[in-house]
């Protein structure tokens, strides 16, 4: 017993088709489009009517998927003539029979799911065209006939260009139409006008994108075009010259006619009567029925002409109405006269004229002339009848219409300035106007330098302005003048500058001057000052304005004035801030602003205020003399009870020393060292000593001695007048004798001379004591001195 399930193969197959499935529903398949592949059989050139077959095959590499399609499309010259979907690999498309509008260049492309391929490209040449057929409705025309001409060529694919041709008996061939057609054949109309026999024939012309191709010629067809005699004979009875009002009979008729054919009688373009094969028109002859007459016959499309000129003779010419004058002027004397230029003297007479003359279709008179005074009634469009009776019936003309309209005469013109307002020295427009008077108007303006202008005015609305540069003086305004004409037979009317007078004229203000009451210049504290502006011409009112530059320019004031050329403007109390540069600056209504001249003020200290800085410098002075004297007082006083104290100090110690060699020695050197200080400084050579000495703790106060010096001799060199001072600074230590302070005591000396010569002689009652006082100096200093050898180091310093 078979123990394997039953229908194994099926279950199996089954499984292997939902797989498939599966894979193709999961996007799984894979496939390469390998090769795209085209040929044309039996080859790429080939005769015109043969046969011709395009294979395109796809090779594709996939994964066993079964009833793959492939999309086909055949291009020629990228233009798709054929497409389909099928699971075949390859698809034959025929070209049976091949014509020269296949030649091309030939594709395929195969799409297969979402990839696609293009093969190479292969060309088809296909040569040879089919030679065109000729076809005629009618090769035995009448001239100017049309008939129809179909050129065609069935085997071949559109659209063709098709050519028709003539060709006379000589050989001459011209091309006579070229009709557009998208088909393969074309019909159209021709028309032959000249009587003769030729020849036509046809051929076209195909433009694939390799190259535009002509066909061979059609087959030739022999045409006689016959003469159609169907000009119409046309009489003009009693005669061609006829006067009006005479009867003109008019035949117009075709001598053997075809059948269909129609007859006109036009006159300039406008169709008098018609009639089949022939016509006869009667009419009364008018004025303006002078010209060509023209008798058409028209068979079908072909029609002759026969041509007749009429003449009609006026009677009587036309009236003519006229005027006495041209320009007409309301009072004038208005006269009309209505003539006849010509008649016919064997026709009419000329007392069987009758004359009207009509105003606006009203008749003002039965006489060929009318007299009146121009006025606006008499204004209107007038003409003139003539009425002129014959035998046969009665002719009225009228003349050409005149119109009559009396010209008002343009009254005397007024001269204003435009706006109203004229500025002195500014440029400005004069306006001439008349009130009345016909247009057109001419206006001439005659300015005061003798300048001439002219302005036409011709249109409602138009005004004569005129641009005046400017005028600078009052007295010229008046020399303007203004002539108005409208007529050239007519004086002018004039006027002057009077008028003017009535604009408001302005005159600009002129550079103001600024001057300071009750002086120029300096003014003291607490006066009061007046600033006064004024200026010498302008136009009121005049707006002053005073204006104070300090750090910064102000306004300080504005005033109108109505009545006067000045203003002024009054500070009270001047104080220190009112002194700086003033100026003011007028402008009046021509808007012009002229400014004054900078005027500089300076404020000075009042005579109080004087008198009290000389006081006090007076007492300063007196003060000075007085701290002066007590001064001196106070030097004289020390002098007398001045000690100097001198201590000696011990052996090693440093010490400052002025003596009184030094002080004599001082006093007879050369006049530049006179007056100067000698200082003097002494250092310890032994350190021993300084080891020994005892340093206070306590600062040893400085003693000053003051020490008159002797005179000097007269016969030496020059010295320089007064005492000279000497200080004296020792220091001592707690036991009484001298201390050095900083390694050395120093003494200084200070010679103090008076540059008054009387300062000498003011101490001559104390000369004796002066004397014991310098001995005792000298004594003491003497006795104090110690000679250092090289370890002393002295300093000299000058004092004034």
């Amino acid at each position: 017993m078979d123990s394997r399930p039953p229908n194994l193969p099926l279950l199996l197959l089954l499984l292997s088709s939902l797989l498939h499935l599966w894979q193709s529903a999961s996007g799984q398949s894979s496939y390469i489009i390998d090769t795209v592949g085209l040929k044309i059989l039996p080859g790429s050139t080939v005769q015109s009517g043969t046969p011709v077959t395009i294979h395109c095959q796809v090779r594709v590499i996939h994964d066993n998927i079964p009833n793959l399609t492939h999309t086909f499309q055949l291009k020629q010259d990228d233009r798709v003539i054929h497409s389909s979907t099928t699971t075949e690999d390859s698809v034959v498309y025929e070209l049976n029979p091949a014509r020269a509008a296949d030649s091309g260049n030939y594709e395929c492309r195969v799409t297969v799911k979402e990839r696609s391929k293009t093969s190479f490209g292969q060309k088809l040449d296909v040569t040879g065209l089919q030679t065109p057929i000729l076809y005629l409705n009618n090769t035995s025309p009448y001239e100017n006939e049309e008939f129809t001409a179909i050129c065609s060529a069935p085997d071949e694919k559109g659209p063709l260009t098709f050519s028709f041709y003539q060709r006379s008996r000589s050989g001459a061939s011209q091309k006579i139409k070229q009709p557009a057609s998208t088909r393969n054949w074309s019909e159209t109309t021709l028309v032959l006008r000249e009587v003769k026999d030729s020849f036509l024939y046809c051929d076209y012309e195909i433009n694939p994108v390799s190259g535009a191709r002509r066909s061979n010629r059609s087959s030739e067809i022999q045409v006689i075009v016959k003469a159609l005699h169907i000009a119409p004979v046309m009489n003009v009875l009693p005669n061609s010259t006829v006067y009006e009002g005479e009867i003109l009979e008019v035949v117009c008729r075709v001598i053997n006619p075809p059948t269909n054919i129609e007859v006109f009688l036009t006159r300039d373009r406008r169709i008098l009567k018609q009639a089949q094969v022939a016509l006869n028109h009667r009419f009364t002859a008018q004025e303006g029925d002078s010209g060509e007459l023209v008798c058409k016959a028209v068979w079908g499309s072909v029609q002759k002409e026969t041509y007749q000129t009429i003449t009609v003779k006026e009677l009587f010419s036309k009236p003519r109405l006229t005027v006495n004058r041209i320009d007409i002027f309301e009072g004038d004397s208005l006269q009309l006269a209505c003539s006849v230029p010509s008649y016919a003297r064997d026709k009419i007479d000329i007392n069987s004229m009758r004359f009207s003359i009509y105003r606006d279709n009203v008749k003002v008179t039965s006489e060929n002339t009318f007299s009146t005074k121009a006025h606006p009634s008499e204004n209107g469009n007038y003409t003139c009848q003539v009425n002129v009776a014959s035998s046969k019936q009665n002719f009225v003309k009228e003349s050409q219409k005149v119109v009559v309209k009396a010209k008002v005469p343009v009254s005397k013109p007024v001269l204003s300035v435009v706006g109203g307002t004229l500025v002195l020295g500014k440029p400005f427009q004069l306006l001439c106007h008349s009130d009345s008077g016909t247009l057109p108007i001419t206006y001439i303006l005659f300015s005061p330098n003798r300048v001439i202008e002219s302005m036409e005015v011709s249109h409602p609305g138009e005004q004569a302005i005129f641009n005046i540069s400017a005028v600078n003086k009052r007295s010229d305004v008046d020399k303007f003048l203004c002539h108005a004409k409208n007529s050239p037979q007519r004086t002018s009317v004039t006027e002057t500058g009077q008028l003017l007078r009535s604009a408001t004229i302005i005159e600009p203000v002129s550079k103001p001057v600024l001057s300071i009451l009750p002086s120029m210049g300096d003014v003291s504290e607490g006066q009061d000052m007046t600033l006064v502006c004024s200026v010498r011409r302008g136009t009121l009112p005049i707006i002053f304005t005073w204006y104070h530059h300090t750090e910064k320019e102000e306004a300080i004031h504005t005033f109108k004035t109505f009545e006067k050329m000045e203003s002024s403007f009054k500070i009270s109390n001047v104080r220190g801030n009112h002194q700086g540069n003033y100026y003011c600056v007028c402008t009046n209504p021509a808007n012009e602003t002229e400014k004054s001249t900078t005027v500089t003020i300076r404020v000075m200290l009042a005579g109080w205020k004087k008198g009290l800085i000389a006081v006090f410098c007076i007492l300063l002075i007196l003060a000075f003399i007085v701290v002066l004297a007590f001064t001196r007082r106070l030097l004289r006083f020390r002098r007398r009870t001045g000690e100097l104290s001198v201590k000696s100090v011990s052996t090693k110690a440093e010490r400052l020393s002025l003596t009184h060699a030094e002080v004599n020695n001082a006093a007879n050197v050369t006049p530049g060292i006179m007056g100067k200080s000698v200082w003097s400084e002494h250092v310890s050579g032994s350190e021993s000593d300084d080891q020994n000495s005892v340093t206070s703790p306590d600062k040893a106060e400085p003693r000053y001695t003051e020490v008159q010096i002797r005179q000097a001799d007269p016969n030496k060199a020059p010295l320089k007048k007064g005492t000279d001072t000497v200080y004296s600074e020792v220091r001592n230590s707690k036991q009484g004798a001298p201390e050095p302070a900083d390694g050395g005591s120093v003494e200084y000396a200070q010679l103090n001379h008076d540059a008054d010569h009387h300062s000498d002689h003011g101490y001559h009652g104390d000369h004796s004591t002066q004397d014991d006082h310098i001995e005792e100096i000298d004594s003491s200093v003497d006795n104090n001195t110690v000679t250092m050898g090289d370890e002393n180091m002295t300093q000299s310093q000058t004092v004034d």
